[in-house]
């Protein structure tokens, strides 16, 4: 059988996808009933961190560990690739020592090229272009709290970044509208704009992105790599807040997101951290159900 790699959310069928969202809360039950789910006993992922994080290294550790397997962190001072080894070398070599490589790193070439080298599957644990595996937690949170997410309108406040680019494959996938609401010059992949054009939208004011939205979601405005740029950006998107005026927008009963970590007070108000729409804590958490389920579905068929 191929190896299967999760390198963006299209690598899922449709039908995959939302088996692996329900299969994220059925794990998630066992572990709040502390019942042993050991289907990874004696597998390992390697983790290859090139992007620093709290969230992505603590809940993979921690799903392979309540899996039954282990887990290895290597930053580039503690391999080789730091060091200069071919991404192909590595790759192959890996590969035959561990069951699962899981990659945060910047440029998606990167990853693609991993994936094209390894015997074993890779996860896209982020790059710079797609964080399909946020996706999983955002698409389980929503499900659990509203049911199913299809014909709903999504509003993207912020960055057309690696986030934003993940919800255009995840609006395709699900048939939902998704409409971002970025400055000019910030727009995500034009690529992803052209073929996903029936289900995104870019909306410049966020007053009017945001009119009747199931889910407002947004990120911080200057990522991981983008420091030098953090006063441009702060400067362009000063109007781009999510906040309590801009959330009386939404739907009734709509929910707010955050893959965090938020900076407070520039994307996102604390007002709407603290809301009641906000799902950020569940969001967060769900990494790791989500994750198991991914691993689950990777490694077990």
């Amino acid at each position: 059988m191929a190896v299967r790699h999760f390198l963006t959310l299209l690598d899922l069928e449709k039908a995959e996808l939302l088996v692996l969202l329900k299969r994220a809360s059925e794990l998630k039950i066992k572990q709040k009933n502390h019942e042993p789910h050991t289907v990874l006993l004696n597998r390992t992922l390697a983790m290859i961190f090139e992007k620093s994080s709290t969230r992505t290294r603590v809940s993979f550790e921690t799903a392979m560990t309540q899996l039954g397997g282990a887990s290895i962190f290597l930053s580039p001072a503690d391999s080789q690739l730091g060091r200069g080894e071919p991404i192909e070398d590595t790759a192959r070599v890996l590969s035959r020592m561990v069951d699962c490589i899981m990659v945060r790193t910047f440029a998606h070439s990167k990853i693609e090229r991993m994936a094209q080298y390894s015997s074993v599957p890779v996860i896209n644990a982020l790059t710079d272009d797609h964080h399909p595996c946020q996706l999983l937690a955002d698409l389980q949170t929503y499900y659990e709290h509203r049911g199913s997410i299809s014909g709903k309108t999504v509003c993207w406040v912020g960055d057309g970044n690696n986030m934003c680019n993940s919800f255009i494959h995840a609006a395709a996938l699900l048939d939902f509208e998704l409409v971002v609401a970025c400055p000019t010059g910030f727009e995500p992949m034009e690529s992803l704009l052209k073929q996903h054009h029936q289900h995104v939208r870019i909306e410049r004011d966020p007053a009017l992105a945001a009119l009747n939205a199931a889910l407002v979601v947004t990120d911080v405005w200057a990522s991981m790599g983008q420091e030098a740029e953090q006063h441009k950006r702060k400067q362009a998107f000063a109007s781009y807040q999510v906040n309590t005026d801009l959330m009386a927008l939404a739907a009734s009963d709509a929910l707010f997101m955050h893959c965090l970590p938020a900076h407070r007070g520039e994307e996102v108000s604390n007002e709407v951290m603290e809301n009641p729409a906000s799902v950020v804590w569940d969001e967060a958490e769900n990494r790791l159900h989500a994750q198991k389920a991914l691993l689950e579905f990777l490694l077990c068929n």
